[in-house]
């Protein structure tokens, strides 16, 4: 539409007169003698060449633009220095007057000559409107689409004119220049200081460095910021609501009034016309915009990629959102050590159709918050989304190609709006529920197109800098004061416009790398993100899974006691135990709370474990496939590859996935569960994230689906009641635990042979017990990974108390578990045994049958 603009007339042009100059009406201004009318008409100029233009002309030459700031408050003005032939004075003014009046644009322009000029001028205005450089270059080189217009001649050395322009036409840039004409038909011409045409934005100012991005100012004007500093020019595209791919305007910034150090902006007083908007970056110094790809904002809040092939922002404000009367009361105020965390893919979690759920919510943040009574049925208190931010729909939510908008996608609808309010009535409808909302971030990488690439390569990519030793394509330059504060703007908003709780850093160990790719002792960004004002209520997680395999053994993730990390070694080692492999010391360790890394001042809260996670295999997959293919998944498949019919294997595979649990509830940390493992969800043995397959709903009716469920939601509601030993924040104290053989004697630790492991649990004594059962309320825990049965010893316990069974995995549903307790009776006098199945876990706890 405004392409077109090249070669519009003004809806209206008229000759006025300063009101201090003159009392008529401006209807009433005479034009020109008739002598200069007859020498400054279209066809007298035409048949001189006035078609045939020569002069270069520059959407640019704003350059010699100077506010002034004394003259005309309700308009813009601009002065202009300028250059003329030899005849002419030197000492011309051109002043130039920008305003909005009565919903139209009028553009007052006004020379002034030397008073005692004995040159007899009659002074035209030639003129043409443009909506980009590319319509300005067009007409400089086939000399078309200028306009000519007379200026009045108020005094003998002062000439105006004012042209108006109907406010749907902005915002575009006048080119003009002066053409002085004489009776005899000769003309000369006035042009800028650098002999190009005068250039004046009309609908579009100077703009603002701060905030980067859009901003809307009290009187709806609309402020565009963008960083680059390596560009060589910036275009802003604007879209309007046709299919076009094309933008129906560019705008070109001038670096000399639209650039404040490496921040390009403008600012316009209306975009009505448009819906959207992207970035042309020139690259190169001698580079051309339409070799270049439109990008991206990467502040845009709301991104809407409906009539296009790609992403763009969109040019409207964040939709109002009702967080209620007393919004902070709606956020669960919850210790890390009170955790129990779900993670999920929020599309694949309900948009199966056995979800039930209708077709527009299923796969979408509102279909996760319908199934929020699956959640509290768990015991689970905090969820973990898989990434949400813009991605790459063909590479996953794990290769981003933005950071300050929900995908949209998780919408509704499917469009942005939809996804952003969803997004806020989930997680406002989880808090409601005690439920924090956590989100997996990504900052080490982008997708490869569509994201950061063309605006600043050297400032935000390694690539471009040098640092090629990185595996990680488009891998981000985060300790960059740029791109740190790009990330840290970016969690800002997702806590003070979303709500959520806190974070999960992907690829963590990335965050740790300087400008050249090498490794800090002291990375801003970790450090910055640790002692932010805004992020300091909410959960800050590392998760420094690794893999390309670049990250050296021994590097330690700096913490400033804030960062909690997700725990590989507790994974690694658990499954290496109940597999028959690795020290018992090993896995003593994580259940203590992995002091060899969380006893730097931190404490076991700061470990968030898991069993099963988003990449490898899922539960039932651990332990039913173990080729050598998956070798680096330390699986077993219990005695036979991938499905099978065998009842015994069967049967351990049931008590292996209960074995898996178990440790993860009784270990102190943060347990973390993987989105399906509670139905028994397969992938086939493939451990490829792409192969997971969506949440089947059905799945929990089934037999294992019921048992598993049940049982997690058992040692939700133990470790709950049991905080005092299972949800500690600080590190057990020496003599509040003991560890067993089978018989009570100390564990082989240094048996590689040796897969039995106990250990009494001692609850603090009361000072002043009341009853018998303030006396001792001790867990016993015992992990039999031997493929034989052990029979253990119990400690001994004061008088009137006893050992009750809440745990065993090996028995058959729904025995496997007891709420109230199973009654250990006393073999011999003063000795209390039990038997223990081949793999398999058991937990006591010592009470006086009262409570």
């Amino acid at each position: 539409m405004l392409l077109m603009m090249a070669n519009l007339v003004p809806s209206s042009f008229s000759l006025i007169i300063p009101p201090s100059s003159s009392s008529k009406p401006y209807s009433s201004i005479p034009i020109p003698n008739s002598s200069s009318s007859s020498s400054s008409s279209p066809s007298h100029l035409a048949a001189k060449g006035f078609n045939n233009l020569n002069s270069k002309l520059h959407a640019t030459s704003s350059s010699s633009l100077q506010d002034l700031n004394n003259k005309a408050p309700a308009a813009v003005p601009y002065l202009f220095r300028t250059h003329h032939d030899d005849d002419i004075p030197t000492t011309t003014l051109l002043n130039v007057y920008v305003s909005n009046k009565n919903a139209a644009f009028s553009v007052y322009i006004e020379v002034s000559l030397p008073p005692k000029s004995s040159i007899q001028t009659n002074l035209a205005l030639c003129w043409a409107t443009h909506t980009s450089h590319h319509s300005l270059a067009a007409a400089a080189a086939d000399g078309k689409g200028f306009n000519l217009t007379p200026f009045h001649n108020t005094s003998p050395a002062k000439f105006v004119i004012e042209l108006d322009f109907e406010a749907k036409l902005v915002p575009f840039y006048l080119s003009f220049y002066l053409k002085i004409l004489d009776d005899n038909g000769f003309d000369s011409e006035i042009r800028s200081h650098r002999n190009s045409n005068f250039c004046v934005p009309v609908g579009s100012l100077a703009g603002s460095p701060s905030p980067l991005g859009l901003s809307f100012g009290p009187d709806a004007s609309i402020n565009f910021a963008v960083y680059s500093r390596h560009a060589h020019g910036v275009l802003l595209c604007l879209y309007d609501d046709n299919d076009d791919a094309k933008p129906a305007l560019e705008l070109h910034l001038d670096p000399y009034v639209n650039r404040s150090g490496d921040i390009w902006h403008i600012s316009f007083q209306t975009a009505s016309n448009f819906v959207s908007y992207g970035y042309r970056f020139k690259t190169s110094k001698d580079g051309d915009y339409a070799d270049e790809h439109v990008v991206l904002d990467p502040y845009a809040k709301i991104i809407g990629n409906s009539h296009h092939p790609k992403n763009l922002g969109c040019l409207g404000k964040q939709p109002a959102f009702d967080w209620g009367d007393d919004d902070d009361d709606y956020h669960p105020n919850l210790s890390m050590e009170n955790l129990v965390v779900y993670r999920l893919n929020v599309k694949r979690f309900t948009q199966h159709d056995s979800s039930q759920l209708p077709t527009d919510i299923a796969g979408t943040f509102s279909g996760l918050a319908k199934k929020l009574q699956h959640f509290k049925d768990l015991g689970v208190n905090a969820l973990l989304l898989e990434p949400v931010f813009t991605f790459d729909q063909n590479k996953g939510p794990y290769f981003p190609c933005h950071f300050f908008s929900p995908m949209h996608i998780y919408g509704p609808s499917g469009a942005p709006v939809s996804a952003i309010n969803s997004m806020k009535e989930m997680v406002k409808t989880m808090h409601a529920n005690g439920i924090q909302v956590l989100v997996e971030v990504v900052f080490s990488h982008t997708a490869d197109i569509d994201a950061l690439q063309g605006i600043d390569d050297w400032t935000y990519y390694y690539s471009a800098n040098g640092a090629g030793d990185l595996k990680i394509q488009s891998a981000l330059n985060c300790n960059c004061p740029i791109v740190q504060n790009l990330i840290l703007d970016s969690l800002r908003y997702w806590v003070t416009e979303f709500h959520i709780d806190g974070f999960s850093f992907i690829n963590a160990s990335h965050l740790l790398r300087g400008f050249h790719g090498e490794y800090l002792s002291r990375p801003p960004l970790i450090e910055a993100i640790a002692f932010d004002p805004i992020l300091s209520k909410t959960k800050i997680i590392a998760d420094c899974w690794d893999p390309h395999g670049v990250v050296a053994k021994d590097t330690r993730f700096p913490h400033w006691m804030r960062w909690a990390e997700i725990n590989t070694n507790f994974c690694n080692d658990v499954r290496n135990f109940l597999r028959g492999e690795g020290l018992l010391s090993n896995l003593a360790t994580r259940l203590c709370g992995s002091g060899d890394m969380f006893s730097d001042g931190r404490g076991p809260s700061f470990s968030f474990n898991y069993i099963t996670r988003n990449f490898g295999l899922s539960l039932v997959d651990l332990v039913s496939f173990s080729d050598g293919e998956l070798a680096a998944e330390l699986s077993w498949n219990c005695g036979e590859e991938g499905p099978t019919n065998d009842t015994i294997v069967l049967e351990r595979r049931l008590k292996q996935i209960r074995n898996f649990l178990f440790i993860l509830f009784v270990s102190l940390g943060v347990p973390v569960l993987n989105m399906g493992d509670e139905c028994g969800q397969s992938s086939g043995g493939s451990p490829a994230y792409g192969d997971i397959k969506p949440f089947n709903w059905t799945a929990l009716k089934t037999g294992f689906g019921k048992q598993t469920t049940q049982f997690i939601s058992f040692l939700s509601s133990l470790r709950k009641r049991r905080s005092d030993l299972l949800q500690s924040r600080s590190f057990l104290k020496e003599e509040n635990i003991e560890w067993h053989g089978s018989d009570l004697t100390p564990p082989r630790w240094d048996d590689p042979s040796c897969k039995f492991l106990a250990m009494t649990l001692k609850a603090e004594k009361m000072e002043f017990p009341q009853s018998s059962s303030d006396i001792s309320r001790d867990l016993f825990i015992a992990f039999n990974a031997a493929d034989h049965p052990e029979i253990v010893v119990l400690p001994l316990l004061p008088e009137g108390v006893a050992w009750y069974r809440l745990v065993d995995t090996a028995l058959p549903f729904p025995a496997f578990i007891s709420t109230s307790g199973e009654f250990v009776a006393e073999q011999t006098e003063g000795l209390f045994t039990c038997a223990m199945k081949s793999y398999s876990c058991t937990l006591f706890e010592a009470s006086n049958g009262s409570s």
